[in-house]
Parts: structure tokens; C-alpha cells; sequence
């Protein structure tokens, strides 16, 4: 199996050092403009927490910050587990991660030889307690997330540049021999398509929206709309993996397309680990395929994601894909949870995987560096219905400097702006990223999205995605809005 290297060689010259001095943990509801649903799931309301840093990088203080919207039923689809225990497995894992993040920097280290030992003992944590490694990284992301935004601060640079730079201090050699400039696009990309997602639950058009079931905030409901507003051309359809759901829905879907589209459009479809084998996978597939109506919909797939579970996605039984002729571009997605991964999927016969920043950030470099090795590979951009000014926005950044120039977006669809923060961060939002973001005829920032494509100007030239003009107050602790019971409001 192939993974980064645990034994640390002395940082040399030129590589930047940092203390940890403290991390302090936040959290803020946030309520859906309607219901996503997506797999086993219907989320509603979704916890954002917030990580804050306290770090001293080549003696200078600074603050760095990360944030993920716990979303529920995907890091571990049980779909016998209530909500309110996967929640607090996550504050576990996020928690844990913290503690070792900061006793991994109580003196002087590079911001790699910090991330092996980091990654090391949470994995080995995660293993004594049967956390799944995807659940486990989500605490890893966090912390590199937060720490790599406080050294891009302190350098003074964007995070494309130090990422380009030796600074880090970053060996990815036992990666199949890979550095990581192989894994980096030469410039952060300039516009980023929006891949705008069609969750199961999704209305289609706007003229047929029951009246009781119209949002009326100002914003796109339905697709068709959501197509005009927008120009989107990219769009990722999910599958509930039943025929009698999915026939129809898929039909309209592509005629709505069709209709709305006259530039022409491309699709991706997320199976969502609908199946449990690859044989009922091929039977689904071939099923849609006889479609005609679906014809204009597969002529422009660009890649199908994760369908079968991850319980058997990675297993032997998988290699059959190598053998399937005319094979869709299958590539993982939440069976990406651990180094190793990648490289077992591509020996099966999948051709790549998914980039979201909440499943590592020096995981997804490496993943780019093997598949870059791969002239028929495929690095997607995901979402995990991340939210601005910073989640987003470091995703952003990120998907930028890999250079994937189409991502899933659909923090933007399901929540209304950033009309969840006050006031006065959302005038500093849309002073500091005008051209990314707008503001809306209502007052409140959104997405500034022209011809299906965001600007990325502001993004790449902030430290690691937002602006460092942002006043980003502290919400909620995370301890005291447990002890009061906050499991609860949700």
C-alpha cells in the first residue's frame, strides 16, 4: 500500500518553522433555504464550525482560521445512527485533531514534518476507536486548513505561491517518486465554472412549484430558473439509484437542459453510493443508456462519482472494471479517505477521484501528483455545500491552484447568500471580494456568477482564499454551546 512516508527528516534551510500556541473552537447553525437531499440524506440544518489558530510563524504572531459545515450521513452513511451521535463523533474527531495538531508544535516545526505527525496519530487514534478514515481527516483538514491560512498571513503571499514554494518544507517523494509542483497548475486559474448540483429533492421547474413549497427569498428555486439566472452550463445530477425515481427525473432534467442550454452543457452524475456491487451498478447504467431521451444528456458525461458503497467500492470483487468495455469515467469520492486509496482505486480500474478540501489538503496535493502521472485521469472538484467568506473561498483557492476548472458549487443554491452573518461582515464581504461576490437587489452578498463562471481575482490574491480585511467574529464556543444543549435546536 502507498502512502507518505512517518519518519522526519530535520528541516532545512529555507523551510519555514512555526510554533502553536492555541486553537480555539466555534460553532454557528445554519438553516437551508429548502431541503438537500443527497443519498440516505435530507439535510435542513447544518452546524458550521470554526477553527481559530493562534500561531507564531518565523517569529511573527498571527491568527489563522478554517471552518466546515458538519454535513450529516456522509462521512459515515449509517443510516442507523441518528444525527445527533454522527454530530458528536465529528466534534470528536475535531476536537482530538486539535490536541494533536497542537502538541505536534509546541516547539519549532515545518508545516510538513507537523502534517505527518498530525495525519500519524490520528489515524492511529481513528483505528483504536473503528473511526473510518474519511471521518477522521475531516479533523486533519481543519487544523492544515487553519494553520496553512495563518502561514500564508505571516509569508504575506497567496496560498498558490506558497504552496509552489520550498517554505512548507513538503516531500511527497514516496508518492510513486512525486513532487509537488507536478500537482500544481503553473497559475491559479483566472474563472472556475460552477457545476451546479441537482439534489433528489430539487425543483425542476419553477412554473410547477406548489405554492406552499415557493421559498420567495429573492433567490432561484428551480432548475430552469437557477439556468437563466446564472448561465450555468455544468451540472451534476444525483441518482437515487431506483429506476422508477430515476427515469423520469432524469428525462425532464434533460429536457430542461436541452431547452435552457443553447450553448450546450456538460454532466457529471453522482451515484451516492447507491449500490452495493458493481453488477446492479452496470444493469442501472446500461438501463439509462437505452433511454433515448437520454441521449443528449451522456453525450456530454464527463465522469460518474463514487456508485457503489464504500464498504465495497475499494474491495477485489471491483477489478471487473478494468474488463468493462466503453466504461464510463468512474472515479471515488467518499471512499477517498486515506492516502492509500487513490492508488487502490486506479489499480482497480477507476480513473480518478474528487478534490474537497475537508478530505485533506496535503492528501488532495498528493492524489494530483499520481494522477498527473495519468494522461487519462481525472481530478474532480466537489462540494460539501461549503459556505463563504471562508470554507468556500478556501476551497476555491484550493481548486484554483490544482487548476479543475469546473467544480460542484452548491453552497450558493441551498443557502440564501450570507445573509447569516451581521451586517457589518457582509459589507466588508462584498467591499473586499467585489467582482466574486454581489450584492443582492436585497441587500445581502451573493455569489457573483456571469455566464457560469465566478472571477476568482480576489480569491487568488488573498493569503488563502478571503480577504484578511474580514473581521470574522467569534460565534458560539463549541463547549458551551454543547453544555447548553445546541444538539438539540437543530
Amino acid at each position: 500500500m502507498t502512502s507518505l512516508t512517518t519518519s522526519v527528516a530535520p528541516c532545512t534551510i529555507g523551510v519555514m518553522t512555526f510554533t502553536l500556541q492555541r486553537f480555539r473552537l466555534h460553532v454557528l447553525p445554519m438553516r437551508l433555504r429548502f431541503p438537500f437531499k443527497y443519498g440516505i440524506a435530507s439535510m435542513t440544518v447544518v452546524p458550521h464550525v470554526w477553527v481559530n489558530v493562534d500561531l507564531v510563524v518565523n517569529g511573527r504572531e498571527v491568527r489563522g482560521l478554517s471552518s466546515e459545515g458538519l454535513a450529516l450521513k456522509w462521512f459515515t452513511k449509517n443510516p442507523d445512527t441518528p444525527f445527533e451521535a454522527d454530530l458528536c463523533e465529528m466534534i470528536a474527531v475535531i476536537q482530538n485533531a486539535s490536541r494533536i495538531a497542537r502538541l505536534a508544535a509546541e516547539k519549532e516545526t515545518g508545516f510538513f514534518e507537523w502534517w505527518q505527525a498530525l495525519y500519524a496519530e490520528q489515524a492511529n487514534w481513528a483505528k483504536v476507536r473503528a473511526v473510518p478514515p474519511l471521518l477522521a481527516n475531516l479533523g486533519v483538514s481543519l487544523m492544515e486548513r487553519a494553520v496553512l491560512d495563518g502561514i500564508c498571513k505571516a509569508l504575506g503571499r497567496p496560498l498558490h505561491a506558497v504552496l509552489a514554494s520550498e517554505e512548507l518544507g513538503m516531500n511527497l517523494s514516496a508518492v510513486r517518486g512525486m513532487r509537488v509542483g507536478p500537482a500544481l497548475a503553473e497559475r491559479p486559474l483566472e474563472r472556475l465554472h460552477v457545476r451546479h448540483t441537482v439534489g433528489l429533492g430539487d425543483e425542476l421547474r419553477a412554473n410547477e412549484i406548489a405554492e406552499a413549497e415557493r421559498v420567495n427569498d429573492g433567490l432561484p428555486q428551480a432548475l430552469d430558473e437557477s439556468i437563466r439566472a446564472y448561465g450555468l452550463t455544468y451540472f451534476k445530477i444525483k441518482l437515487s439509484g431506483k429506476p422508477e425515481m430515476d427515469l423520469p427525473r432524469l428525462r425532464e432534467v434533460t429536457r430542461i437542459l436541452v431547452e435552457n442550454c443553447p450553448r450546450g452543457f456538460h454532466t457529471t452524475l453522482d451515484g451516492n453510493e447507491q449500490f452495493h456491487d458493481l453488477s446492479s451498478f452496470r444493469d442501472y447504467y446500461a438501463m439509462l443508456r437505452a433511454e433515448k431521451a437520454l441521449e443528449p444528456l451522456f453525450a456530454r458525461l464527463l465522469l460518474i462519482e463514487q456508485p457503489v458503497h464504500r464498504d465495497k467500492a475499494l474491495s477485489d470483487e471491483m477489478a471487473a472494471l478494468r474488463e468493462w468495455k466503453d466504461m464510463p469515467g468512474m472515479i471515488i469520492d467518499e471512499s477517498d479517505g486515506s492516502l492509500d486509496d487513490l492508488p487502490r482505486a486506479l489499480e482497480l480500474g477507476y480513473r480518478g477521484t474528487s478534490h474537497k478540501n475537508c478530505k485533506g489538503i496535503v492528501k488532495g496535493l498528493a492524489n494530483a501528483a499520481l494522477l498527473h502521472t495519468r494522461p487519462d485521469s481525472i481530478l474532480s472538484g466537489e462540494d460539501l455545500c461549503s459556505i463563504g467568506p471562508v470554507a468556500m473561498l478556501q476551497d476555491v483557492a484550493m481548486q484554483a491552484a490544482l487548476g479543475v476548472s469546473h467544480v460542484e458549487r452548491n453552497g450558493h443554491h441551498y443557502f440564501r447568500g450570507l445573509c447569516v452573518y451581521p451586517e457589518a461582515l457582509q459589507r466588508d464581504i462584498l467591499a473586499v471580494h467585489d467582482g466574486f461576490y454581489q450584492r443582492h437587489a436585497e441587500g445581502f452578498p451573493v455569489l457573483r456568477i456571469e455566464n457560469g463562471q465566478l472571477d476568482l481575482t480576489s480569491v487568488n490574491a488573498a493569503p488563502f482564499g478571503y480577504a484578511t480585511a474580514l473581521c470574522m467574529e467569534p460565534y458560539e464556543p463549541l463547549d458551551v454551546w454543547i453544555k447548553r444543549g445546541g444538539l438539540a435546536e437543530l
